[in-house]
């Protein structure tokens, strides 16, 4: 028998990206100690009160199928806090829970593209971003930014490759390379979708990440309502990464289709889960800023640690969890460097290439362990990468 060719092909014929990090693991596994600057997880668990909410949910009752679309309550909450951060009227009828934000991503492109339709997406990317396009059978189609300007993606660039295309996927406060896309970014990327008539797709589940500047969603700017579906998560404003609730908010014809789709799909979350969700998201701003406020702290202590290093370039990190270093100088692909650093010093970080062609050279570091030892870490990487520079 044999597979679907859209199931031999979701890494494009290479490496998905993940190596060191499955390298990592299988280090720990063996019973060495690694410091994991890999993904995106939190050093902090889902808070005990959404826990204590979520076991008096699964404990009352709600552990049967849930409606597909979400529950009123929770469709609810997600089209207020979404209004109020944005301004734009949003209601239940805008909005599909979904499995966490990778679910919405997959959907998203599903009901954006036909098989064959050409999707693009900015590079750097979430190593998911390629393949979650290969599996709605579209093709995907890579626009390179440029480290030189922090990665804020030029509106030219896209506009060159945006010709018979039918959807752009964003992502901002950006992972892998913290930047945050400026409102000129924005209106420039919004002017070319109005322009080819492409549907944006915006990964903002980083929102409530935002060190400088302001997240400001392409939702948000004129006219962009109706061709713009954003993807939404409880993983990283609320330390939720394995409750796996995430939507999508868009126009209420595509999320009517989604719904659909949903019902032979993912068939919904679980009702539990969704009622904590509504819980974590009752506790407001200053709760997100909680679950935050390490990582900034942290972005502190790489600015200080890493100021005065002149082999070790911080592209700024204006949001999200990681830092986007620049190793060039040490003579090392990104590759290289990450696994070197693993092999003699077991810590693991993502080298750039993991994350597209612009990110050569670079190793992304997820600012997700406490801060004496990221500190640490930090000093032991920088010390490593002068010494391979001096040898180059």
């Amino acid at each position: 028998m044999t597979l679907s060719q859209r199931m031999q092909t979701l890494t494009g014929g290479g490496s998905d990206g993940w190596d060191v990090f499955i390298k990592a693991r299988k280090m720990i596994a063996a019973g060495t100690p690694v410091t994991e600057l890999t993904i995106g997880e939190h050093d902090i668990r889902t808070a005990a009160p959404i826990l204590q909410d979520m076991h008096r949910s699964a404990m009352g009752g709600h552990t049967g199928y849930a409606m597909v679309p979400g529950t009123d309550a929770l469709r609810d909450m997600v089209a207020e806090r979404t209004t109020a951060r944005t301004g734009v009227h949003t209601t239940r009828d805008n909005v599909l829970i979904t499995p966490g934000g990778q679910a919405a991503l997959f959907a998203a492109h599903a009901a954006a593209c036909d098989p064959g339709d050409t999707a693009l997406y900015l590079d750097p990317y979430y190593a998911t971003y390629p393949g979650t396009i290969r599996g709605v059978s579209a093709v995907p189609q890579a626009i390179i930014t440029r480290a030189e300007d922090a990665f804020q993606p030029r509106a030219a660039d896209i506009d060159a490759r945006a010709s018979g295309a039918r959807s752009l996927l964003i992502n901002s406060p950006n992972n892998p390379t913290g930047t945050v896309y400026s409102r000129a970014t924005l209106e420039g990327i919004a002017q070319v979708c109005m322009d080819h008539d492409l549907w944006l797709i915006s990964d903002e589940v980083y929102d409530t990440q935002v060190w400088e500047g302001a997240h400001l969603s392409p939702r948000a700017l004129p006219d962009m309502a109706a061709l713009t579906l954003v993807v939404g998560s409880m993983s990283k404003s609320h330390a939720m990464t394995g409750s796996r609730c995430g939507w999508i908010v868009g126009p209420e014809e595509v999320i009517g289709h989604l719904i659909t789709f949903a019902t032979h799909t993912t068939y919904g979350v679980p009702g539990f889960i969704q009622d904590a969700s509504v819980f974590a998201l009752g506790q407001g701003p200053a709760f997100e800023a909680e679950v935050a406020a390490p990582f900034l702290r942290r972005r502190a202590i790489a600015q200080r640690v890493l100021g005065s290093r002149n082999t070790i370039g911080m592209i700024p990190a204006q949001g999200a969890m990681y830092l986007m270093l620049d190793i060039r100088a040490t003579g090392l692909t990104g590759d290289d460097f990450a696994n070197a650093l693993l092999d003699h010093h077991h810590i693991a970080v993502m080298p750039g290439e993991s994350f597209g062609q612009a990110a050569a050279g670079h190793v992304r570091v997820a600012m997700t362990i406490d801060d004496a030892a990221f500190e640490q870490a930090l000093r032991t990487l920088a010390d490593f990468a002068e010494a391979r520079a001096r040898a180059a």
